[in-house]
């Protein structure tokens, strides 16, 4: 009989905390659907839709690079289908050509802002913060405007449905993200907000683009454990700081009084400049984005960018006696570690016994970014894998670096890595030939006989 209690006493027990658990779950989902019900998704057009806004809705369409993620490998544009990797799985952007079966065809101005502003799908759901709402949030309302103007009238309809995310379950489940939302990312300014916050026109510009559109801070912030970005403005030191995205050294945009105003618009027009030639993710960005924009949008960015101190001391400021040092010593080619010996047999012809480079053509390595990041990753992939500058309007020329996969095995491309990343004023720790590895490995490329 007391057995027969105690059992009934535990049934009523877990029935009844079942049923609390299961109450606060659907409460938590309930107040999670309120949350999703931010903005207003009849919202329509405020101003007519002429060929001028839509001329104007194509370039920011360009400032905010919308064709880099929601456009497949070889794909049409704006089709979506490209795979983001995340740390929950991959997120595949979307189809937003004006497309009524499978693109945005059906969607109201309302639901486009509701998406594009405070990451809300058109049926309601919350948006994976793959999409930049956080920063897409600073974006005008005008601007905004001019952005649906844009791909309603001004895009190919494409007929390509979406694909399923990669996300196993229960991370798939999309209502928590409301909560995310409404603690990580602002709620949109009305009106022109961010472009009107600065007394200097053209400082004001830059910030706007950079925060807004440009969302800059999605790759160059760092990131807490809760996947928000550690700022999305510059009131927040943290902001545009550098951090690491996919094993790739994502440099600081913060304290860059080594580059002159002319060398940031000539990097982001032709992808390359005085000293440094784009590569990684960045390549994209400038061949899709900051080429088209206008001289006068790339000088505001750039005078934004140089107001913003630098967080931390830079590792690659100029050292002038050890870069001479270094120069001696390849010059004088006696008394050479491994490293110096790969480097002049197979680097040396383009960046020279300096490390200085070609204005224009070679990167420098002496000070370089990509050759003092903490991670050697970046610098191994594009020696193993080579590099190519995008062309452009104002660069149109293609330089390519070869891929020395095939050239260097694991030790010597070890040994080549340490002497870029502690020769001329570099201070970088030492690269091991597992690492190297471990790079060949992930790119597939084929070791050396």
């Amino acid at each position: 009989m007391k057995s027969n209690v105690k059992n009934t006493t535990r049934r009523v027990v877990g029935l009844s905390v079942a049923t609390a658990v299961l109450a606060l779950v659907l409460a938590a989902w309930a107040l999670g659907a309120l949350l999703n019900r931010t903005g207003d998704a009849s919202a329509t057009l405020s101003q007519a839709v002429t060929p001028a806004l839509i001329q104007r809705g194509a370039y920011l369409a360009r400032a905010g690079d919308c064709v880099a993620c929601h456009t497949a490998h070889g794909g049409p544009a704006f089709a979506g289908g490209l795979g983001i990797q995340s740390p929950i799985g991959t997120i595949y952007s979307t189809n937003i050509t004006p497309d009524t079966a499978t693109g945005i065809g059906t969607w109201t101005y309302g639901a486009f802002e509701r998406a594009v502003r405070r990451g809300v799908g058109h049926d309601g759901s919350a948006l994976y913060p793959a999409m930049p709402f956080p920063s897409y949030a600073k974006v005008s309302t005008a601007d905004t405007e001019a952005l649906y103007a844009y791909f309603m009238n001004g895009v190919a309809p494409v007929h390509q449905a979406n694909r399923a995310n990669g996300i196993a379950w229960p991370l798939s489940i999309r209502w928590p993200l409301a909560y995310w939302r409404s603690l990580f990312a602002p709620t949109p300014a009305p009106g022109d907000g961010l472009a009107s916050a600065a007394s200097d026109a053209r400082i004001a510009r830059g910030a706007y683009l950079v925060q807004g559109l440009g969302h800059c801070g999605s790759c160059h912030t760092p990131r807490a454990l809760t996947m928000q970005e550690k700022g999305l403005d510059d009131a927040t030191p943290t902001y545009l700081s550098g951090t690491e995205l996919n094993g790739w050294a994502v440099p600081a945009l913060r304290g860059g009084k080594h580059w002159s105003q002319d060398d940031l618009v000539d990097y982001l027009a032709g992808g390359r400049n005085s000293t440094a030639s784009v590569a990684g993710e960045m390549k994209d960005v400038v061949a899709n984005s900051t080429s088209h924009l206008s001289v006068e949008d790339l000088h505001a960015i750039a005078a934004y960018l140089q107001l913003l101190p630098a967080q931390t001391e830079p590792r690659d400021r100029p050292q002038p006696e050890r870069s001479a040092a270094t120069t001696r010593q390849l010059t004088a080619a006696t008394d050479l570690s491994l490293g110096q010996r790969v480097y002049l047999d197979n680097c040396g012809a383009c960046h020279f016994v300096t490390g200085q480079g070609a204005p224009r053509v070679f990167p420098r390595l002496d000070g370089a970014s990509i050759v003092n990041a903490q991670n050697p990753a970046a610098l191994i992939q594009v020696i193993l894998a080579g590099a190519q500058t995008p062309s452009t309007a104002q660069s149109p020329s293609v330089l390519p670096m070869p891929s020395f996969a095939a050239r260097i095995n694991d030790g010597d491309l070890a040994a080549l890595t340490t002497f870029l990343r502690s020769g001329w004023s570099n201070s970088a720790p030492a690269v091991s030939a597992d690492q190297v590895r471990a790079v060949r490995e992930q790119l597939g490329a084929a070791r050396r006989p």
